[in-house]
């Protein structure tokens, strides 16, 4: 057999191998997301959806102050809850990769992400009875005199909030703690020979060299959270509706499929968007 037909056997095979996992794709996800697309483009009038293509839906997006609006919170909520998620994730990364004792790590590491154990509804309704008015929080708060009054924690942005950086702080802390344990301590030696202190090579070696961990586990905390509507539902208190409860009410209160299709693509946007930001620095953890 020449080296062109044993090419085109290996070739043969690698498709066979790959056929199940494209087919399954192109059912379950390219199929349904076709649907998606082109019902967006539709109308439901009555109680019934007519497959007349327009764009009213996307432009009610922008013309109905609602809409626009759960974009803007579910944005301002998820980059609040990347910051704040990375400036907690990175020292315990850091601690436990650099003042950990090796044998120790992988247990420290297991305590870090042991609420992962825990199902995410019941951590959510856990949050709301420790930061409610009569919860754990609040009472520890009123019995050393620091405040006069429960304060507002749940019901609202605050709660959201804490119930989401509870969650991401974890991922990123694994994502951080990977790049650190692979980062060679001959930077920090070659940075030391050339009359670095302790933040310049902090700040000038460690920190870049571990920027693609810190994008990875952003970009994750990022479409997690834009995208999940559980914690806003629990400990939002619907005030705020961020775009997924908005999207769920277009669902479940008037049935409007294809208002729900549309905003569903615009949240798919705005996550594309993200990672076109993030691409850079997520092809160099690749990589």
């Amino acid at each position: 057999m020449t080296a062109t037909a044993l090419e085109r056997a290996e070739r043969r095979k690698a498709w066979a191998f790959a056929l199940p996992g494209l087919l399954w794709t192109a059912l379950f996800f390219l199929v349904p997301f076709a649907y998606m697309v082109a019902i967006s483009f539709w109308t439901r009038q009555g109680r019934e959806i007519v497959a007349t293509w327009t764009l009213d839906n996307y432009v009610a997006f922008f013309a109905k102050a609602h809409f626009f609006k759960g974009l803007m919170v579910s944005l301002e909520i998820t980059a609040t809850v990347t910051v704040i998620s990375v400036l907690l994730a990175y020292p315990l990364a850091w601690i436990i990769a650099e003042r950990v004792p090796k044998k120790w790590q992988r247990f420290a590491l297991v305590m870090a992400i042991l609420p992962f154990w825990t199902s995410y509804v019941v951590r959510s309704y856990s949050w709301l009875l420790v930061l409610s008015k009569g919860g754990v929080v609040n009472q520890a708060l009123l019995s050393i005199g620091i405040i006069a009054e429960p304060l507002e924690l749940s019901a609202n942005r605050t709660g959201t909030v804490i119930g989401f950086v509870h969650f991401f702080v974890m991922l990123l802390t694994l994502t951080i703690y990977a790049n650190l344990i692979q980062l060679s301590p001959n930077y920090r030696r070659a940075a030391a020979d050339l009359g670095a202190n302790a933040f310049q090579t902090f700040w000038h070696v460690v920190l870049p060299l571990t920027l693609p961990g810190i994008m990875v586990g952003a970009f994750l905390t990022f479409v997690l959270c834009i995208g999940d509507y559980i914690t806003p539902q629990i400990l939002g208190g619907n005030n705020e509706l961020v775009l997924p409860q908005v999207i769920m009410l277009q669902l479940g209160r008037r049935a409007d499929f294809p208002m729900a299709a549309a905003l569903s693509l615009v949240l798919m946007v705005v996550v594309t968007l993200a990672y076109i930001a993030c691409a850079r620095w997520l092809k160099m953890e690749r990589t």
